[in-house]
């Protein structure tokens, strides 16, 4: 490698004891330079990669259950229109009593909520997608006012549900 002039004429003027210090020292630099930005970070990288690996692989798994489920909801028969009226109702009553009213419209059902607990609602999601394969289609919920019960907070408002194709 050739050096400037003025840098050759400096390394000239050195000792060979000074010249091997000078190798020595640039030498470390490199040396933590090469450290720095090469393999401690490729190092973190493999330390972090099983815990990383284990994240990944529980996404993994709720993807798998989640397309099995989508798939055995997919080979379920055909409801008829009547029918998943029927099961909405049921399932409306059976969750919520005399705090929901349902009425239907089209292919469109809506649900008037006084006072749901939030876990009831969620059930009751799940429920009437898989009975009555009715799907949210608009969401108006308020959290309902005053003190919050042991059960958790409660739900005030209107769900609209899509309903199988007549």
């Amino acid at each position: 490698m050739k050096l400037p002039a003025p840098v050759q004429l400096q390394w000239d003027q050195l000792a060979p004891r000074e010249r091997r210090s000078v190798l020595v020292a640039a030498s470390l630099i490199g040396l933590a330079l090469v450290w720095w930005l090469a393999l401690s970070p490729a190092l973190q990288t493999l330390r972090g990669a099983e815990a990383q690996h284990r994240v990944l692989d529980a996404q993994l798994q709720a993807m798998h259950r989640l397309q099995a489920e989508a798939q055995a909801l997919q080979a379920r028969p055909k409801l008829a229109f009547e029918e998943a009226v029927r099961a909405l109702e049921a399932s409306v009553r059976q969750r919520f009593g005399a705090t929901a009213q349902l009425s239907v419209v089209g292919e469109r059902a809506t649900v008037t909520l006084k006072g749901a607990s939030a876990s009831a609602l969620a059930q009751w999601l799940a429920q009437a997608r898989i009975d009555a394969r009715a799907l949210p289609a608009e969401a108006r919920l308020l959290r309902s006012p005053g003190a919050v019960p042991p059960t958790g907070p409660t739900w005030d408002g209107v769900l609209v549900m899509s309903l199988p194709a007549r």
